[in-house]
């Protein structure tokens, strides 16, 4: 909204002041939604400084600068020590964490290819708790022997049930 059709910009609205024509905020803070978030935008950088950044941006750019602005502010108010950073770690975390899953089942898969088995070991009673995804890569990544036989798969599941899953008894497929 502009500020000639009839009523101010959100940040001029939020600032309680006349807008004027050629507002440097009015075509990015309309006047409903715009005030919320030039209210974050004002309290993290405040008004004079997001105007003068604003200036000196060339108006094709200016868009995408105050999106920017936006979400840092909004992020500075919800975290004001790590801002967007925190969501930044918070995803990097998650890639991390997804890497280390697809690679347990790339893993998994691979040794299934090798020794395909007629049943899959069946759990008597289910957990809550699960192991992380780097705990099951890294137990994986310590088995480097190939596994042999359905002996050998057996006690390897076991084993990871045990570490990983106290309390739950493993209870080996019944042969059909």
């Amino acid at each position: 909204m502009s500020c000639v059709d009839g009523g101010p910009c959100g940040a001029c609205k939020f600032l309680r002041r006349k807008c004027v024509k050629g507002c440097v905020f009015a075509p990015y803070f309309d006047s409903d939604q715009g005030a919320a978030h030039f209210a974050a935008v004002h309290r993290v950088f405040g008004a004079s400084n997001a105007s003068k950044l604003l200036l000196r941006i060339p108006p094709q750019c200016r868009l995408d600068a105050v999106v920017t602005l936006c979400y840092e502010a909004l992020a500075r108010v919800r975290d004001p020590v790590y801002g967007c950073v925190a969501h930044i770690f918070s995803l990097q975390q998650q890639v991390v964490n997804l890497q280390a899953e697809l690679a347990h089942t790339q893993a998994r898969i691979s040794t299934l290819q090798r020794n395909p088995s007629p049943a899959l070991p069946v759990l008597s009673s289910v957990v809550e708790t699960s192991p992380s995804s780097l705990e099951m890569v890294s137990f994986c990544g310590s088995v480097d022997q190939e596994v042999e036989d359905d002996g050998d798969l057996q006690s390897l599941t076991r084993e990871y049930v045990s570490r990983y899953f106290p309390g739950v008894r493993f209870m080996p497929p019944t042969p059909h």
